[in-house]
């Protein structure tokens, strides 16, 4: 991994291996960033891709491998109460199966680069975005609260 700060936003490069998700919460813990919003491509070897069911109140997981283009991917990072950070990351694959070109889409859970994820981070600049616990979810969205 290697990033650097241009103005007020983080230019970062994952590598063979590494994971995206916790590499960009690493980072904000590494910089101090409690929100931000991010965008990137890449060429990814597997990910994990998940769907909201509200009628069974849970995610639906598939697990991709592969040479997995990373067409889109954007997401936020947020803070709880207790400074913990959550991601919230749809993505967009494509990959070759049977011949055939496929997409898939959905939540990210966890995606291991291939050859390389080029990110854009771009911290919130201002204040901090909260993290609100939704029961229905199980998940959280943002909340505009003030920080004390």
């Amino acid at each position: 991994m290697d990033y650097r700060k241009l103005g007020n936003k983080y230019y970062i490069r994952l590598d063979r291996g590494e994971e995206i998700m916790s590499s960009l919460l690493e980072i904000c813990r590494i910089e101090g960033i409690a929100s931000a919003t991010y965008m990137g491509i890449g060429g990814c070897q597997s990910a994990d891709i998940q769907t909201f069911m509200p009628a069974l109140g849970k995610f639906s997981t598939e697990h991709v491998e592969g040479m997995l283009e990373l067409i889109s991917f954007m997401g936020n990072i947020i803070t709880d109460e207790a400074g913990k950070l959550y991601y919230h990351t749809h993505a967009i694959y494509a990959l070759e199966e049977n011949g055939q070109q496929r997409v898939v889409a959905g939540h990210i859970k966890a995606s291991t680069v291939l050859y390389t994820a080029e990110i854009e981070l771009n911290p919130v600049e201002g204040g901090v975005i909260m993290r609100q616990p939704d029961p229905e979810t199980g998940t959280g969205f943002w909340s505009f609260q003030e920080i004390e």
